[in-house]
């Protein structure tokens, strides 16, 4: 009794953790779009989802290291799937945002690129060093899009007070990232001892905590982003973190694994294509149309719980 309550009294301060961390990490990174003119967008693709794609990235490399490299592709692939459907279906069932048709367009195709070219490369069954460059070179144009557009907009800050805040703020963002990677951390670990304390066969554990747990950042920031009314920065955190998981965390896995990454054939089969499908759904509509819109958002979560249910018949 006294482990349950142990695995549930530092669960309880990883939650508040994120929530509260989840705040303060979208209040800042709201203060430094504003303060330097760069479009909220730009802000969460960049500085906001690699802070959050730091578990996804620790858990892939780590297995890759240790041999279980089949661990670190559908841990990626599944954090996409994630991400895209669940976090980015809520996103766009609760507060559909207008997404500027030429972001859309280039980040969108990026993002479509990258899920199929992971598939093409992950057809015979492993990722070579070669084809994580490939990957990994597709990372830099996705921050060559964004340093350009925030080269664009960004205004003339000289002034030391506006320099010292700007300090301030950035200071408070990084805090707030640390919170919510830590909470994040907090709630897997001891959510995954809880569950395997109650009989929660480790399967269904790894398949649903572990892989929510590394999109929880995610997750927390767009629960916080969508109630504080920053919508753009919650979608550009979402797309900024599935470009960062297969253009940085698939080749860092590579590399780590000693330049041969073992992909299994049900992430061939069927996570990647799942994948693909939910960033269809997600992207296509705003590369046409400018926006986001609710049932769009309805059919992104019904796929994804699809998605779900066919794991679950799997085990």
């Amino acid at each position: 009794m006294s482990e349950v309550l142990y695995c549930v009294c530092f669960f309880v301060i990883g939650l508040i953790l994120t929530m509260r961390g989840g705040d303060q990490f979208v209040d800042s990174a709201a203060k430094i779009a504003e303060s330097s003119g760069i479009p909220r967008f730009v802000i969460g693709a960049t500085l906001v989802s690699i802070c959050t794609t730091v578990p996804e990235l620790t858990v892939s490399t780590l297995a890759s290291f240790r041999g279980a490299t089949e661990l670190a592709v559908g841990n990626a692939v599944g954090s996409v799937a994630c991400n895209t459907g669940l976090i980015l279906g809520i996103s766009a069932l609760l507060a559909p945002s207008v997404f500027n048709i030429r972001e859309a367009k280039t980040k969108g195709a990026v993002l479509i690129c990258l899920g199929i070219l992971t598939g093409c490369f992950s057809a015979d069954g492993v990722i070579n060093s070669g084809e994580a460059l490939g990957l990994f070179a597709l990372l830099f144009a996705f921050l060559a899009m964004n340093l350009q557009s925030a080269s664009v907009s960004e205004k003339d800050t000289s002034d030391s007070d506006i320099v010292i805040n700007k300090l301030q703020t950035f200071l408070w963002f990084l805090i707030g990232a640390g919170a919510v990677v830590l909470g994040a951390k907090l709630m897997v670990d001891h959510g995954t001892r809880l569950a395997a304390m109650l009989g929660i066969p480790e399967s269904i554990i790894g398949l649903t905590l572990v892989a929510l747990g590394t999109s929880l950042p995610e997750l927390m920031t767009t629960l916080a982003a969508i109630r504080k009314g920053h919508g753009m920065l919650s979608v550009g955190n979402i797309i900024g973190a599935n470009i960062i998981n297969l253009s940085l965390v698939v080749p860092a896995s590579t590399v780590a694994s000693g330049g041969a990454l073992i992909v299994e054939p049900a992430v061939f089969v069927r996570d990647l294509p799942f994948a693909v499908i939910l960033m269809g759904i997600a992207l296509l509509p705003p590369m046409f149309h400018g926006k986001f819109f609710r049932l769009q958002g309805a059919c992104l979560l019904i796929c994804y719980f699809i998605y779900v249910g066919i794991l679950m018949q799997g085990i």
